[in-house]
């Protein structure tokens, strides 16, 4: 089974770094197992468990994505949100270095985890997981979404099924992940009082709310880019 490794380095303003090594398979962008051996009490089902989450805990003690995110919390309880952190993202294809708000750079890489975690609220955002772009603006988001989305209705109607061209269901597709996002913002102030930690999950979820409402309109900026496409016969 071939997989694909992604590599996030946090340098902190005292020159301190924090490495986090992802795993994920190759096909279906699901991360590995975490290395777990003793999951912290906040990473339980039951504990501040999700809205309309699919899963009980007789057959699913711990939520995925609580556990997968469990090696991240540790370490960033002297970072403020606004602390200026450089972040380096490895992958096969590129390196990408960023210095930016420690809450931007954990959302970046939490955004990822909950993606690939095994949660299958947020499991309609791996494709975009398996293409990562760390620290993409909310026009290149806007953009990487409607492609996903429209891919998937390719695949859909290539399949004899009917193809949502005008993106009239992407809302309720987000309304999930947004459900997950304040479950887990719930979750994670419920077991720490790390500031940055929340707030990227906060800033996850405002990205979450903001993307559908404004998708229409920030595809309509990038248009003009399209006249060939759209000339061609």
């Amino acid at each position: 089974m071939s997989k694909v490794a992604l590599t996030y380095r946090f340098t902190f303003p005292d020159s301190q770094e924090r490495v986090f090594e992802l795993e994920m398979d190759r096909d279906t962008a699901e991360l590995s197992p975490p290395h777990v051996t003793q999951p912290p009490a906040w990473t339980a089902l039951g504990f501040n468990q999700c809205t309309g989450c699919p899963f009980n805990a007789a057959e699913t003690p711990h939520c995925p994505a609580a556990l997968q995110l469990a090696g991240v919390i540790d370490g960033f309880s002297d970072i403020v949100s606004y602390d200026k952190v450089k972040v380096t993202v490895e992958s096969e294809e590129r390196q990408v270095v960023a210095t930016l708000a420690a809450q931007q750079a954990l959302a970046s890489l939490m955004g990822l985890i909950m993606a690939s975690s095994g949660c299958p609220r947020t499991a309609v955002f791996r494709p975009m997981a398996r293409f990562h772009l760390p620290f993409s603006s909310e026009s290149e988001t806007a953009y990487r979404v409607a492609s996903m989305y429209l891919l998937a209705q390719h695949y859909l109607a290539r399949e004899g099924g009917s193809a949502d061209l005008a993106l009239d269901d992407l809302e309720r597709v987000y309304r999930g992940v947004h459900s997950v996002n304040r479950g887990m913002a719930t979750r994670l102030r419920a077991a720490s009082r790390q500031d940055a930690i929340v707030n990227a999950v906060v800033l996850l979820d405002v990205f979450s709310s903001l993307v559908p409402a404004a998708i229409h309109d920030i595809l309509d900026e990038i248009k003009p880019a399209f006249a060939a496409l759209l000339a061609a016969k």
